[in-house]
Protein backbone atom coordinates (compact mmCIF):
# COMPACT_ATOMS: atom_id res chain seq x y z
CA UNK A 1 0.00 0.00 0.00
CA UNK A 2 1.35 3.43 -0.91
CA UNK A 3 2.16 6.14 1.61
CA UNK A 4 -0.43 8.39 -0.08
CA UNK A 5 -3.22 5.90 0.51
CA UNK A 6 -2.11 5.22 4.07
CA UNK A 7 -2.30 8.95 4.73
CA UNK A 8 -5.72 9.20 3.06
CA UNK A 9 -7.10 6.41 5.24
CA UNK A 10 -5.62 7.70 8.47
CA UNK A 11 -8.35 7.88 11.13
CA UNK A 12 -10.99 7.16 8.46
CA UNK A 13 -13.66 4.45 8.34
CA UNK A 14 -13.72 1.83 5.57
CA UNK A 15 -16.73 -0.42 4.94
CA UNK A 16 -16.25 -3.71 3.05
CA UNK A 17 -19.43 -5.41 1.84
CA UNK A 18 -19.09 -9.17 1.59
CA UNK A 19 -16.18 -8.59 3.91
CA UNK A 20 -15.84 -12.16 5.22
CA UNK A 21 -14.90 -13.44 1.75
CA UNK A 22 -11.45 -13.93 0.26
CA UNK A 23 -11.14 -10.31 -0.85
CA UNK A 24 -12.17 -8.91 2.53
CA UNK A 25 -9.60 -11.09 4.29
CA UNK A 26 -6.88 -9.85 1.95
CA UNK A 27 -7.87 -6.22 2.49
CA UNK A 28 -7.66 -6.66 6.26
CA UNK A 29 -4.16 -8.06 5.93
CA UNK A 30 -3.11 -4.94 4.03
CA UNK A 31 -4.95 -2.30 6.08
CA UNK A 32 -5.36 -3.39 9.70
CA UNK A 33 -1.84 -2.40 10.78
CA UNK A 34 -2.02 1.06 9.20
CA UNK A 35 -3.35 4.23 10.77
CA UNK A 36 -6.88 3.53 9.52
CA UNK A 37 -9.50 4.38 12.13
CA UNK A 38 -12.07 1.62 11.64
CA UNK A 39 -12.85 -1.20 9.21
CA UNK A 40 -16.47 -2.36 9.05
CA UNK A 41 -17.16 -5.90 7.81
CA UNK A 42 -20.67 -6.15 6.38
CA UNK A 43 -22.02 -9.61 5.54
CA UNK A 44 -24.93 -11.94 6.27
CA UNK A 45 -23.08 -14.97 7.69
CA UNK A 46 -22.62 -14.70 11.46
CA UNK A 47 -20.50 -17.88 11.60
CA UNK A 48 -17.96 -16.47 9.15
CA UNK A 49 -17.91 -13.21 11.05
CA UNK A 50 -17.24 -15.04 14.32
CA UNK A 51 -14.48 -17.09 12.71
CA UNK A 52 -12.89 -13.94 11.30
CA UNK A 53 -13.19 -12.16 14.67
CA UNK A 54 -11.26 -14.94 16.43
CA UNK A 55 -8.66 -15.12 13.68
CA UNK A 56 -8.04 -11.36 13.91
CA UNK A 57 -7.72 -11.55 17.69
CA UNK A 58 -5.01 -14.19 17.28
CA UNK A 59 -3.13 -12.55 14.40
CA UNK A 60 -3.50 -8.87 15.28
CA UNK A 61 -3.82 -8.58 19.08
CA UNK A 62 -2.93 -4.87 19.02
CA UNK A 63 -5.24 -3.80 16.19
CA UNK A 64 -8.16 -6.26 15.96
CA UNK A 65 -10.42 -3.80 17.78
CA UNK A 66 -10.32 -1.57 14.71
CA UNK A 67 -12.62 -4.08 13.00
CA UNK A 68 -16.37 -3.88 13.54
CA UNK A 69 -18.84 -6.51 12.31
CA UNK A 70 -22.27 -5.71 10.85
CA UNK A 71 -24.82 -8.42 10.09
CA UNK A 72 -26.90 -7.51 7.08
CA UNK A 73 -27.68 -8.23 3.45
CA UNK A 74 -27.11 -5.92 0.50
CA UNK A 75 -30.57 -6.97 -0.71
CA UNK A 76 -32.05 -5.18 2.31
CA UNK A 77 -31.66 -1.42 1.93
CA UNK A 78 -32.38 -0.75 5.60
CA UNK A 79 -29.58 -3.02 6.81
CA UNK A 80 -27.16 -1.42 4.34
CA UNK A 81 -28.17 2.11 5.37
CA UNK A 82 -27.77 1.22 9.05
CA UNK A 83 -24.11 0.39 8.45
CA UNK A 84 -23.36 3.70 6.69
CA UNK A 85 -23.23 6.46 9.34
CA UNK A 86 -19.65 7.65 9.73
CA UNK A 87 -18.31 5.67 6.77
CA UNK A 88 -15.77 7.50 4.59
CA UNK A 89 -15.00 4.85 1.96
CA UNK A 90 -16.50 1.58 0.68
CA UNK A 91 -15.13 -1.47 -1.12
CA UNK A 92 -18.22 -3.24 -2.48
CA UNK A 93 -17.37 -6.93 -2.86
CA UNK A 94 -20.66 -8.63 -1.91
CA UNK A 95 -21.88 -10.79 -4.78
CA UNK A 96 -23.08 -14.18 -5.92
CA UNK A 97 -20.07 -15.43 -7.90
CA UNK A 98 -20.64 -19.08 -8.76
CA UNK A 99 -21.61 -19.66 -12.40
CA UNK A 100 -23.70 -22.83 -11.85
CA UNK A 101 -25.73 -21.49 -8.90
CA UNK A 102 -26.50 -18.25 -10.74
CA UNK A 103 -27.45 -20.26 -13.83
CA UNK A 104 -30.00 -22.30 -11.88
CA UNK A 105 -31.22 -19.37 -9.78
CA UNK A 106 -30.79 -16.26 -11.96
CA UNK A 107 -33.19 -14.08 -9.98
CA UNK A 108 -31.03 -14.60 -6.90
CA UNK A 109 -28.12 -13.16 -8.90
CA UNK A 110 -30.33 -10.23 -9.89
CA UNK A 111 -31.29 -9.52 -6.28
CA UNK A 112 -27.75 -9.64 -4.94
CA UNK A 113 -25.53 -8.45 -7.78
CA UNK A 114 -27.80 -5.83 -9.35
CA UNK A 115 -30.34 -4.69 -6.77
CA UNK A 116 -27.85 -5.14 -3.93
CA UNK A 117 -25.32 -2.90 -5.67
CA UNK A 118 -27.98 -0.25 -6.25
CA UNK A 119 -28.84 -0.38 -2.55
CA UNK A 120 -25.21 0.08 -1.53
CA UNK A 121 -24.67 3.01 -3.87
CA UNK A 122 -27.87 4.82 -2.96
CA UNK A 123 -27.18 4.37 0.75
CA UNK A 124 -23.59 5.55 0.28
CA UNK A 125 -24.68 8.68 -1.57
CA UNK A 126 -27.34 9.47 1.01
CA UNK A 127 -24.80 9.04 3.83
CA UNK A 128 -22.20 11.27 2.16
CA UNK A 129 -19.59 8.54 1.69
CA UNK A 130 -16.63 10.03 -0.15
CA UNK A 131 -15.63 7.19 -2.46
CA UNK A 132 -16.90 3.72 -3.44
CA UNK A 133 -14.96 1.09 -5.40
CA UNK A 134 -17.14 -1.72 -6.77
CA UNK A 135 -15.69 -5.09 -7.75
CA UNK A 136 -16.72 -6.76 -11.00
CA UNK A 137 -15.54 -9.75 -13.01
CA UNK A 138 -14.23 -10.64 -16.45
CA UNK A 139 -17.46 -12.59 -16.98
CA UNK A 140 -19.26 -9.23 -17.31
CA UNK A 141 -17.53 -8.65 -20.67
CA UNK A 142 -19.55 -10.30 -23.47
CA UNK A 143 -21.51 -12.35 -20.88
CA UNK A 144 -22.91 -15.74 -21.82
CA UNK A 145 -24.18 -16.88 -18.42
CA UNK A 146 -26.47 -15.52 -15.72
CA UNK A 147 -23.64 -14.61 -13.36
CA UNK A 148 -21.81 -12.63 -16.04
CA UNK A 149 -25.02 -10.97 -17.21
CA UNK A 150 -25.89 -9.91 -13.67
CA UNK A 151 -22.40 -8.46 -13.16
CA UNK A 152 -22.61 -6.66 -16.51
CA UNK A 153 -25.85 -5.07 -15.35
CA UNK A 154 -24.20 -4.32 -12.01
CA UNK A 155 -21.56 -2.32 -13.89
CA UNK A 156 -24.25 -0.29 -15.62
CA UNK A 157 -25.86 0.35 -12.23
CA UNK A 158 -22.46 1.58 -11.03
CA UNK A 159 -22.02 3.91 -13.98
CA UNK A 160 -25.56 5.31 -13.71
CA UNK A 161 -25.19 5.98 -10.00
CA UNK A 162 -21.75 7.48 -10.55
CA UNK A 163 -23.20 9.96 -13.02
CA UNK A 164 -25.97 11.07 -10.65
CA UNK A 165 -23.63 11.30 -7.65
CA UNK A 166 -21.15 13.38 -9.67
CA UNK A 167 -23.90 15.76 -10.78
CA UNK A 168 -24.86 16.19 -7.12
CA UNK A 169 -21.21 16.79 -6.17
CA UNK A 170 -21.30 13.83 -3.83
CA UNK A 171 -19.78 10.34 -3.77
CA UNK A 172 -17.13 9.31 -6.33
CA UNK A 173 -18.15 5.86 -7.58
CA UNK A 174 -15.92 3.68 -9.75
CA UNK A 175 -15.50 0.04 -10.74
CA UNK A 176 -12.76 -2.58 -11.11
CA UNK A 177 -12.91 -5.69 -13.24
CA UNK A 178 -10.57 -8.62 -12.82
CA UNK A 179 -10.25 -12.29 -13.71
CA UNK A 180 -10.03 -15.44 -11.62
CA UNK A 181 -8.44 -14.94 -8.23
CA UNK A 182 -6.35 -18.00 -7.46
CA UNK A 183 -7.57 -20.08 -4.52
CA UNK A 184 -10.56 -17.84 -3.79
CA UNK A 185 -13.77 -19.50 -2.65
CA UNK A 186 -15.07 -21.93 -5.29
CA UNK A 187 -11.99 -21.67 -7.54
CA UNK A 188 -10.42 -24.70 -9.18
CA UNK A 189 -6.95 -24.81 -7.57
CA UNK A 190 -8.17 -25.83 -4.07
CA UNK A 191 -10.34 -28.47 -5.78
CA UNK A 192 -7.29 -29.85 -7.63
CA UNK A 193 -5.27 -29.94 -4.40
CA UNK A 194 -8.06 -31.70 -2.47
CA UNK A 195 -8.47 -34.27 -5.23
CA UNK A 196 -4.72 -35.01 -5.30
CA UNK A 197 -4.50 -35.30 -1.52
CA UNK A 198 -7.38 -37.77 -1.52
CA UNK A 199 -5.64 -39.83 -4.21
CA UNK A 200 -8.28 -39.11 -6.85
CA UNK A 201 -7.59 -37.94 -10.40
CA UNK A 202 -8.12 -34.24 -10.91
CA UNK A 203 -11.13 -33.21 -13.01
CA UNK A 204 -10.44 -30.91 -15.94
CA UNK A 205 -13.26 -29.50 -18.03
CA UNK A 206 -11.34 -28.58 -21.20
CA UNK A 207 -7.50 -28.47 -21.21
CA UNK A 208 -7.49 -25.83 -23.99
CA UNK A 209 -9.54 -23.34 -21.95
CA UNK A 210 -7.59 -20.30 -20.82
CA UNK A 211 -8.13 -18.36 -17.62
CA UNK A 212 -6.56 -15.26 -16.08
CA UNK A 213 -4.46 -15.91 -12.96
CA UNK A 214 -4.36 -13.26 -10.25
CA UNK A 215 -3.40 -13.36 -6.59
CA UNK A 216 -5.58 -11.74 -3.95
CA UNK A 217 -2.81 -9.23 -3.27
CA UNK A 218 -2.98 -8.18 -6.93
CA UNK A 219 -6.76 -7.78 -6.64
CA UNK A 220 -6.28 -5.52 -3.63
CA UNK A 221 -3.64 -3.56 -5.54
CA UNK A 222 -6.10 -3.01 -8.41
CA UNK A 223 -8.71 -1.68 -5.98
CA UNK A 224 -6.06 0.53 -4.40
CA UNK A 225 -5.12 1.94 -7.80
CA UNK A 226 -8.75 2.63 -8.65
CA UNK A 227 -9.29 4.26 -5.26
CA UNK A 228 -6.39 6.66 -5.84
CA UNK A 229 -6.96 7.45 -9.53
CA UNK A 230 -10.67 7.21 -10.32
CA UNK A 231 -12.89 9.89 -11.73
CA UNK A 232 -16.64 9.24 -11.39
CA UNK A 233 -17.72 6.20 -13.41
CA UNK A 234 -14.24 4.99 -14.34
CA UNK A 235 -13.63 1.29 -14.94
CA UNK A 236 -10.15 -0.06 -14.13
CA UNK A 237 -8.71 -3.29 -15.53
CA UNK A 238 -5.35 -4.79 -14.62
CA UNK A 239 -3.01 -6.53 -17.05
CA UNK A 240 -2.95 -10.15 -15.90
CA UNK A 241 -1.19 -13.39 -16.73
CA UNK A 242 -3.18 -16.40 -17.90
CA UNK A 243 -2.71 -20.08 -18.62
CA UNK A 244 -4.56 -22.98 -20.16
CA UNK A 245 -6.50 -25.12 -17.71
CA UNK A 246 -4.37 -28.03 -18.88
CA UNK A 247 -1.12 -26.27 -17.92
CA UNK A 248 -2.66 -25.08 -14.65
CA UNK A 249 -3.52 -28.68 -13.79
CA UNK A 250 0.01 -29.81 -14.67
CA UNK A 251 1.46 -27.03 -12.51
CA UNK A 252 -0.60 -28.12 -9.50
CA UNK A 253 0.37 -31.76 -10.12
CA UNK A 254 4.04 -30.85 -10.29
CA UNK A 255 3.78 -29.38 -6.79
CA UNK A 256 1.41 -31.86 -5.15
CA UNK A 257 1.72 -35.09 -7.13
CA UNK A 258 0.24 -36.67 -10.24
CA UNK A 259 -2.85 -38.74 -9.50
CA UNK A 260 -4.06 -38.68 -13.09
CA UNK A 261 -6.48 -36.45 -14.97
CA UNK A 262 -10.12 -36.95 -15.86
CA UNK A 263 -11.46 -34.78 -18.71
CA UNK A 264 -15.12 -34.08 -17.89
CA UNK A 265 -16.03 -31.58 -20.61
CA UNK A 266 -17.13 -27.96 -20.56
CA UNK A 267 -19.78 -27.14 -17.98
CA UNK A 268 -22.95 -25.22 -18.81
CA UNK A 269 -22.30 -21.49 -19.08
CA UNK A 270 -18.49 -21.71 -19.38
CA UNK A 271 -16.40 -19.89 -21.98
CA UNK A 272 -13.33 -21.17 -23.85
CA UNK A 273 -11.55 -17.99 -22.79
CA UNK A 274 -12.29 -14.99 -20.61
CA UNK A 275 -12.49 -11.36 -21.74
CA UNK A 276 -11.34 -8.62 -19.39
CA UNK A 277 -11.94 -5.75 -21.78
CA UNK A 278 -14.17 -5.70 -24.84
CA UNK A 279 -13.02 -4.34 -28.17
CA UNK A 280 -15.44 -1.44 -27.80
CA UNK A 281 -13.99 -0.56 -24.40
CA UNK A 282 -10.42 -0.92 -25.59
CA UNK A 283 -11.02 1.63 -28.34
CA UNK A 284 -11.64 4.29 -25.68
CA UNK A 285 -9.35 2.95 -22.95
CA UNK A 286 -6.24 4.70 -21.66
CA UNK A 287 -3.21 2.46 -21.19
CA UNK A 288 -1.69 3.31 -17.81
CA UNK A 289 1.03 0.65 -17.83
CA UNK A 290 -0.14 -2.17 -15.58
CA UNK A 291 -3.72 -0.93 -15.81
CA UNK A 292 -6.29 0.17 -18.35
CA UNK A 293 -8.68 2.97 -17.54
CA UNK A 294 -12.02 3.04 -19.36
CA UNK A 295 -13.66 6.38 -18.70
CA UNK A 296 -17.38 6.76 -18.17
CA UNK A 297 -19.83 7.46 -20.97
CA UNK A 298 -20.35 11.20 -20.65
CA UNK A 299 -23.51 11.46 -22.79
CA UNK A 300 -26.51 13.10 -21.17
CA UNK A 301 -30.23 12.30 -21.33
CA UNK A 302 -30.78 14.25 -24.55
CA UNK A 303 -31.56 11.14 -26.59
CA UNK A 304 -32.45 12.94 -29.82
CA UNK A 305 -28.89 13.80 -30.77
CA UNK A 306 -27.84 10.12 -30.73
CA UNK A 307 -30.10 9.49 -33.70
CA UNK A 308 -28.77 12.51 -35.59
CA UNK A 309 -25.06 12.10 -34.99
CA UNK A 310 -22.66 9.45 -33.76
CA UNK A 311 -19.08 9.11 -32.68
CA UNK A 312 -16.58 7.82 -35.21
CA UNK A 313 -14.23 5.30 -33.57
CA UNK A 314 -11.66 3.54 -35.73
CA UNK A 315 -8.77 1.22 -35.04
CA UNK A 316 -7.76 -2.40 -35.11
CA UNK A 317 -7.79 -3.02 -31.38
CA UNK A 318 -9.03 -6.42 -30.28
CA UNK A 319 -10.61 -7.49 -27.02
CA UNK A 320 -8.21 -8.10 -24.14
CA UNK A 321 -8.63 -11.79 -23.33
CA UNK A 322 -6.99 -14.73 -21.60
CA UNK A 323 -6.07 -15.96 -25.09
CA UNK A 324 -4.05 -12.88 -26.09
CA UNK A 325 -2.49 -11.79 -22.80
CA UNK A 326 0.82 -13.16 -21.45
CA UNK A 327 0.22 -16.92 -21.45
CA UNK A 328 2.24 -18.83 -18.84
CA UNK A 329 3.73 -22.26 -19.57
CA UNK A 330 3.83 -24.95 -16.88
CA UNK A 331 7.05 -23.54 -15.37
CA UNK A 332 5.44 -20.10 -15.26
CA UNK A 333 2.31 -21.53 -13.66
CA UNK A 334 4.38 -23.23 -10.94
CA UNK A 335 6.21 -19.97 -10.23
CA UNK A 336 2.88 -18.12 -10.03
CA UNK A 337 1.36 -20.76 -7.75
CA UNK A 338 4.27 -20.43 -5.34
CA UNK A 339 3.40 -16.76 -4.79
CA UNK A 340 0.00 -17.77 -3.38
CA UNK A 341 -0.41 -18.04 0.40
CA UNK A 342 -2.96 -20.87 0.22
CA UNK A 343 -0.69 -22.98 -1.98
CA UNK A 344 2.26 -22.36 0.34
CA UNK A 345 0.15 -23.34 3.34
CA UNK A 346 -0.91 -26.56 1.65
CA UNK A 347 2.75 -27.30 0.91
CA UNK A 348 3.59 -26.67 4.54
CA UNK A 349 5.75 -23.64 3.76
CA UNK A 350 3.79 -21.15 5.89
Amino acid sequence: MTDNLAETLKEKTLLITGGTGSFGSAVLKHFINTGIGQIRIFSRDEKKQDDMRHELQAKYPENYKKVRFYIGDVRNYRSVADAMPGVDYIFHAAALKQVPSCEFFPMEAVRTNIEGTDNVLHAATEAGVKRVVCLSTDKAAYPINAMGTSKAMMEHVVFANARVAAEMGKTVICCTRYGNVMCSRGSVIPLFIDQIKSGAPITVTNPAMTRFLMNLDEAVELVRFAFENAAPGDLFIQRSDASTIGDLAKGVQRLFGDTGTNIIGTRHGEKLYETLMTREERLRAVDMGNYFRVSADDRDLNYDKYFAEGTVMTGNEESYTSHNTNLLDVDGVVKKLLTNDYVKEQLGEV
